[in-house]
């Protein structure tokens, strides 16, 4: 006979096997207008239970703004690993570059329209959508969570392919993104003298700025829009985090305490930037973030 405890493993393993071999996974699907090359990858799991619809979470890449891509193993990671759990996932590109802003936005909502859009063909509950992304995705993710019905951050006109369609989402998950964006800049070297920290280069291109005090990095600023009305908003962040640094995840948190607004802290010691739910690189995380992100997105799906 199996020992008691092999079969428990054994069934486990299981199970794991057949909720991944479930997930349906579609490449390059077109959620923008016709002339935007942009798309997104979706991963769709088994089927609810007969007259159920599926919670839905949209995934944003990071890559400073610039760069980056939806084919990031980070995203194939983390979206596969919530499709088992149950939920309708999509990965997106977006507008990267000089002048992004705030196209870059306008595209991440667009996403949580399309899924709206997409709620019979998909089995989803279009009142039950969260958003999550990394670093600057994780920015862009709580510019979504944050600013629902914002007028000039809510895409209109050309810039809407879903009219009528709102973008507002129930929660947020931001893995080491930027809070404030005119205090991310360069700071100098270990060992270098203090002083003036100028404006990074990636912000002033994106943002179309040459100024740290330009009106449009706060409005770009999730620090800014947090409130006790908000959707509540899980943070993850490595203590060790050279990128993004650990003040803004903290920036965020005190700014949220003081206006009564539903946020969750996780900081991991010894972790740096671009950790996914178990592994920074090669290094497995001293949490396994699995569970937390799952409770975190039952909790507030219902």
């Amino acid at each position: 006979m199996i020992p008691r405890l092999a079969l428990i493993l054994l069934l486990s393993v299981a199970a794991c096997a057949a909720a991944e071999s479930a997930v349906r996974v579609t490449k390059d699907v077109a959620f923008l207008a016709p002339e935007r090359a942009e798309k997104l990858d979706l991963y769709l799991p088994a089927p609810p239970p007969t007259g159920q619809r599926s919670p839905a979470l949209v995934w944003i890449h990071g890559g400073g703004w610039m760069g980056g891509t939806k084919n990031e193993a980070r995203a194939g990671s983390i979206c596969r690993t919530l499709a088992e759990a149950g939920y309708v996932v999509v990965s997106i590109d977006y507008r990267l570059g000089a002048g992004a802003w705030p196209t870059n936005l306008f595209d991440c909502k667009n996403a949580v329209r399309f899924l709206r859009a997409k709620a019979a063909e998909y089995q989803l509950d279009p009142d039950r959508i969260a958003v999550a992304g990394g670093s600057a995705g994780g920015h862009l993710a709580l510019m979504v969570a944050l600013t629902a019905g914002v007028p000039e951050l809510e895409p209109a006109g050309a810039a809407s392919p879903y009219p009528g369609l709102p973008s507002a989402v129930r929660c947020g998950i931001n893995f080491y993104g930027i809070t404030d964006v005119p205090d991310w800049r360069v700071r100098p070297k270990d060992g270098a003298p203090g002083g003036e920290r100028p404006l990074r280069d990636s912000t002033a291109k994106v943002y179309a700025v040459t100024t740290v005090d330009a009106p449009v990095l706060r409005l770009a600023s999730p620090v800014t829009h947090i409130q006790a009305s908000s959707v509540p908003i899980l943070t993850l962040h490595g203590r060790a985090d050279p990128t993004v640094y650990l003040e803004q995840a903290e920036t965020l948190d005190r700014v949220a305490r003081q206006r009564g607004a539903p946020h969750e802290l996780v900081v991991l010691d010894g972790i740096g930037h671009t950790f996914d739910l178990q592994k920074w690189g090669k290094k497995s995380l001293p949490r396994d973030l699995r569970p937390v992100v799952l409770d975190f997105l039952q909790r507030n799906l219902r």
